[in-house]
């Protein structure tokens, strides 16, 4: 499966790749043939590089988000260390919350059967 995630990934790259070198002849036709002027080319490549690089910071949080959610990160030792520390200071305060309340309450019992 994640085989056949990188492969849409990578076809989607792929694409984006071919429509901005379309995009950027398109804009170069146009400067050759008078229709737009040089600053005006140059200012829609260099809107259309903006723009994908701001859509690209989005599709990796959307990617990382799938992976995540299909199971295909792999965690890192340190996370994985330090959710099992997280577990262990949790239970660690369950119990001493549990022996306090039960130390407690030996005294008190003791006390009413003398």
């Amino acid at each position: 499966m994640e085989d056949a995630f990188k492969k849409f990934l990578y076809a989607g790259v792929d694409l984006a790749a071919e429509v901005s070198s379309k995009f950027e002849s398109g804009v170069k036709e146009l400067v050759e043939k008078g229709r737009i002027s040089e600053v005006e080319g140059k200012k829609l490549v260099d809107e259309l590089f903006e723009k994908t690089e701001a859509r690209k910071e989005e599709f990796e949080a959307k990617y990382h988000e799938i992976k995540e959610k299909v199971g295909l990160v792999k965690k890192t030792e340190e996370e994985i260390l330090a959710e099992l520390k997280q577990k262990v200071a949790d239970l660690e305060s369950k119990i001493g919350k549990v022996s306090t309340k039960a130390a407690a309450a030996k005294p008190a019992a003791a006390t009413a059967k003398a």
